[in-house]
C-alpha cells in the first residue's frame, strides 16, 4: 500500500527521474517511525505556540496545524489536501507575524510537525523552528534556552530516532549568537 502511494506521488508529481533517491528518502522510516516523529513535532511546536497566540490570539491557524496533526498520529487517516491546508495555513499565519521572529517562528514550527503526515522529514523543521522561537524571544540567554529546549528535544525521542535528530538539528554557538541549522544530506 506505501509503495503504492509512493508510485503514484513519484507519476503525479513528474519526480520519476529522482525516483530512487526520493523511495529510499521515504522510505528510511517506518510508518510508526513517522507516527512518533509527527507527534514529537506537534509537541515541539506546542510548547512555543504561545509566542504566537499572545500576538496573535485569534489567529488559531497554528494551533490548527498541530490539531490536524495530532489527528492524523491518532487515526491514521491521511488526507493530502487537509494536510498541505493546515501546512499552508499555519505557514501563512507565519507570514502574517512579519516583524515578531518568536511569533513567526512558532507558526512554522507548527507547520512543519503536520507537514510530517507526508513527509517525515518535516519533523525536523518543527524541532528547528521551535529553537529559533526561542532564540528569538529570549536573545539575551538564547544559548542556555536553546541548549535547554534541544536536550528536552531529543531526550522524547526513541534511541535510533533521538540519534537522527541529533545528527540533523544542530547547535552552534558563533561569537555572540545561536546558530540552529537542519543537517541535510542525500537521503534527506
Amino acid at each position: 500500500m506505501a509503495d503504492e502511494v509512493v508510485e503514484r506521488r513519484l507519476r503525479t508529481t513528474g519526480a520519476g527521474d529522482h525516483r530512487g533517491r526520493i523511495v529510499a528518502a521515504v522510505k528510511k522510516y517506518s510508518v510508526d517511525d513517522q507516527r512518533i516523529m509527527a507527534s514529537w513535532a506537534a509537541d515541539c511546536a506546542e510548547r512555543v505556540l504561545p509566542h504566537f497566540e499572545r500576538a496573535h490570539p485569534t489567529d488559531r491557524r497554528p494551533r490548527d496545524a498541530i490539531g490536524a496533526c495530532r489527528r492524523w498520529v491518532d487515526t491514521g487517516v491521511f488526507s493530502m489536501a487537509a494536510i498541505r491546508g493546515a501546512s499552508l495555513a499555519a505557514h501563512a499565519a507565519a507570514r502574517s507575524a512579519t516583524g515578531d521572529d518568536p511569533a513567526c517562528f512558532a507558526a512554522r514550527a507548527a507547520g512543519q510537525a503536520v507537514a510530517t503526515a507526508h513527509v517525515p522529514q518535516h519533523a525536523f523543521g518543527g524541532s528547528y523552528y521551535a529553537l529559533k522561537a526561542l532564540a528569538a524571544a529570549n536573545p539575551q540567554d538564547a544559548e542556555a534556552a536553546v541548549r535547554d529546549e534541544h536536550e528536552w528535544q531529543m531526550n522524547r525521542l526513541p534511541e535510533m530516532l533521538g540519534q537522527e535528530a541529533r545528527k540533523r538539528v544542530v547547535i552552534e554557538m558563533r561569537r555572540t549568537r545561536v546558530f540552529v541549522t537542519v543537517k541535510k544530506d542525500e537521503d534527506f
